[in-house]
């Protein structure tokens, strides 16, 4: 299907030309996924348990913690629970906003930000085509967005438009805080797409608590230099929250082997959270081309 003609639509024409830019993602996205799973794209946004589906009467040979007890105590007989295979899940993006996720070189638009708002507006596309309720929560320490999921491509414009307009109000991070509004606003089984560079703390409560009750997906965003810093010798630092300024030789080993060990330290701690929590994750460096490792994400999560 042709990207939108701004003459046919009510959004600006620089609208039309980011969404061309994210079709054509989304057509990279389609063949890698078609080729590489053997099946249909929709398995990207079909779920991966069992939903309740009816009730029947009670079998011999069926597991009594199986019996719905609400429906059997009106005295018509034992009846018991009936499940189907999940075929289709609303998808909640749930993208970090925070200032630390504008670190980058804007000018090759390789913001963990921008790569970011690449995903959301990606899977938003890719939802709408196949006929899946999409939605998008924004957050800094705050709730900074929040579309509710819908179906269909005017949402998708929409979500796009709003995305990529947003300026958070807030500069801080609150991951736990986000988190507790993504339980807060989902009242069915959902799968979310939780995209940050997860430089926090304090939110892994939160975060099994999310992974328990929902189908989650971490992607976490990284700078360059956030995983080998480079040398530049005594230059001035500002922390992109707090708007701190020192001066700092990056150059001296002592500030090197500080660094690295915090970032490897960290990128474990979240590592090991999601894989106890048996969390699809994916770490993704912004000076790559994310398509093949989102369908690789998407692969790992079907299996």
């Amino acid at each position: 299907m042709p990207a939108p003609d701004a003459s046919a639509t009510p959004f600006p024409a620089s609208l039309a030309g980011l969404v061309r830019r994210l079709r054509h993602l989304e057509i990279r996205m389609r063949h890698a996924v078609e080729s590489q799973l053997q099946g249909n794209f929709r398995s990207v946004f079909r779920g991966t348990g069992l939903e309740f589906d009816d009730v029947r009467l009670y079998q011999y040979g069926d597991e009594v913690r199986a019996i719905d007890w609400a429906v059997s105590s009106k005295g018509h007989g034992t009846f018991v629970k009936t499940y189907k295979e999940e075929r289709e899940q609303q998808v909640l993006v749930a993208l970090d906003v925070s200032a630390s996720q504008r670190v980058g070189h804007a000018a090759a638009s390789q913001r963990k930000l921008d790569v970011g708002r690449d995903v959301a507006g990606l899977l938003a596309l890719s939802a709408a085509r196949q006929d899946s309720a999409l939605g998008l929560l924004a957050f800094s320490d705050q709730k900074e967005l929040y579309l509710p999921p819908a179906k269909g491509l005017r949402p998708a414009y929409a979500l796009i438009q709003r995305l990529f307009a947003l300026a958070p109000a807030s500069r801080h991070t609150g991951l736990a805080a986000g988190i507790k509004l993504a339980l807060s606003l989902l009242r069915r089984r959902s799968l979310v797409v939780l995209i940050s560079d997860f430089i926090d703390e304090h939110y892994e409560r939160e975060l099994a608590m999310l992974a328990r009750q929902h189908d989650l997906l971490v992607v976490q965003l990284l700078a360059p230099h956030e995983t080998a810093f480079p040398a530049l010798g005594i230059v001035p630092l500002r922390d992109a929250e707090t708007g701190v300024l020192r001066w700092v030789d990056t150059s001296a080993p002592s500030f090197r082997a500080s660094y690295a060990g915090q970032t490897a330290a960290r990128q474990q701690a979240l590592q090991t959270l999601c894989r106890r929590q048996k969390v699809g994750f994916l770490a993704l460096r912004t000076d790559e081309d994310f398509v093949p490792q989102l369908v690789s994400l998407f692969q790992r999560r079907g299996h």
